[in-house]
């Protein structure tokens, strides 16, 4: 087994727990793995499984990871330990500064304690556009803990394995994983048919480059949600859910989602759910950290049901 260790550093505030919180969503999430005190996932770099594990030393005001890599082969060189550092800093925030959105939310009466209750999050992203897009598909239409049953099933069924004490932790399925798969296959696994579709054919898509991921990267917001929706099985909500989870666009609140309008409904005392204009002009006040905001609603969540303090 070879083993790499090494330090990630970053900007106060900074909470190690609540942002692995904001991306796993629910405890029995098997992909991205949180024990109290530690980050686990799996991940192929370089079609080479690798274990990552994550932990934080210091405080939230003074911040570092210790990062921990696994893996049957050789890992010691300097370009797997960028690469796995690029995919960590990119999935748990590390190199955002947050001080302008607390500078806003200092300013909101009702913004400010939420703020404050969840200070040191930062902004999840997916590992790739790929990922985002599959979970977009699994948690359309369902509630979260369907969709990360179903996103469960599908990463054991397809994705390489990696022993993690005892047990087999997976690597979230490649496209080329995904292609190969039936539409018997997925409704095995608990996907309708149309969700199943949705899903291999983008995976053939990325492969046969009909679908830029690389390119959506550099596109403004309008253009890539424009990108996403000409993709089959994409609509809106889903759209804007990509460009928040898997580009990183913390401007975009997905306004379709029934959990945010919900929370508005509660954290704004408004009569009545607000529908997808509305939350967009009551979100303009938080501009351009509405989707952080989005974040901040899930912990909320999260910590009325004990997971999160």
């Amino acid at each position: 087994m070879s083993r790499i260790s090494f330090q990630l550093k970053t900007k106060p505030p900074f909470r190690l727990d609540l942002t692995v919180w904001a991306l796993r969503r629910m405890p029995h999430n098997s992909i991205d793995r949180w024990n109290g005190n530690t980050y686990v996932r799996a991940f192929a770099l370089d079609r080479t499984p690798v274990k990552v594990k994550v932990s934080q030393e210091g405080t939230i005001t003074k911040p570092a990871l210790s990062v921990l890599v696994s893996s049957r082969k050789d890992i010691s060189d300097a370009k797997m330990k960028s690469m796995i550092s690029s995919r960590l800093e990119k999935m748990l925030g590390i190199r955002m500064d947050m001080r302008e959105f607390y500078t806003l939310a200092a300013d909101d009466r009702r913004l400010k304690p939420l703020a404050e209750q969840f200070i040191g999050v930062r902004p999840p992203r997916f590992p790739t556009i790929f990922e985002a897009l599959v979970n977009a598909f699994a948690c359309q239409q369902l509630s979260l803990n369907v969709g990360i049953t179903l996103l469960n099933r599908l990463t054991e069924k397809y994705g390489m394995a990696f022993e993690h004490g005892g047990k087999m932790i997976h690597v979230f399925p490649s496209p080329e994983a995904l292609e190969r798969a039936t539409h018997v296959d997925l409704r095995k696994l608990g996907f309708s048919h149309q969700k199943g579709k949705a899903i291999i054919e983008v995976a053939r898509d990325i492969l046969k480059k009909k679908v830029d991921m690389e390119s959506l990267e550099a596109m403004n917001d309008n253009d890539a949600l424009d990108h996403l929706l000409a993709l089959k099985g994409i609509g809106r909500w889903s759209a804007e859910y990509v460009l928040l989870r898997g580009l990183g666009r913390i401007n975009i609140i997905p306004s379709d989602d029934v959990g945010v309008q919900k929370n508005l409904q509660q954290f704004l005392r408004l009569k009545e759910k607000p529908d997808y204009e509305r939350i967009k002009r009551i979100t303009r006040r938080w501009k351009p950290y509405a989707g952080f905001v989005y974040f901040h609603f899930l912990l909320k969540r999260l910590a009325e049901k004990g997971y999160v303090s």
